[in-house]
């Protein structure tokens, strides 16, 4: 897969072009990602610090694992790749939580959530993270709901609409 060019998409998430992701980040064109919340058998979420190289977000907490969808690749074989490349994991089920549409807080993506259970051990990818810790739900609310600015603002968002879709659910 080509990680450098991404598929740019309109309103509807239709793709109607393709450009190196730097282009795609710098004139702020639509486009597609995914983000994957690892939870383990105890319910508490792992969260990914991003290494300081990234040239967005550098060393703020994210979602477990997340990503561009490459060209050709759709969101779930997404979803499956950046787990195993960011955590060394391959989880046996991903569950499709929820989609958000493309906006200033996502970096103009279009992002599909997914859910899984898994308890590592992980081999983090150094390029990509440079720290990974469990945390409980309760105490990620406190930091989402205080605005904490060591979050990604996509994370706080992702985690804002996770906790209305749980429950929901219940």
């Amino acid at each position: 897969m080509n990680h450098d060019l991404l598929a740019v998409v309109d309103d509807h998430d239709f793709i109607v072009d393709y450009r190196p992701r730097h282009l795609v980040h710098a004139m702020g064109l639509k486009h597609r990602a995914v983000h994957v919340l690892v939870f383990n058998d105890t319910g508490l979420l792992f969260l990914q610090k991003r290494s300081l190289t990234k040239d967005i977000n550098p060393g703020l907490w994210d979602t477990s694992a997340a990503g561009h969808v490459d060209v050709n690749e759709s969101y779930d074989a997404c979803a499956y790749r950046e787990t195993s490349e960011e955590l060394g994991i391959q989880p046996e089920q991903l569950e499709f939580l929820f989609k958000l549409s493309a906006c200033e807080t996502t970096g103009m993506e279009f992002v599909q959530v997914y859910r899984c259970r898994l308890n590592g051990p992980f081999s983090l990818a150094a390029d990509e993270i440079d720290d990974g810790q469990w945390f409980e739900a309760a105490a990620i609310s406190l930091r989402v709901n205080g605005n904490d600015p060591s979050l990604t603002g996509t994370f706080k968002m992702i985690w804002r609409e996770f906790r209305a879709y749980t429950a929901s659910a219940d």
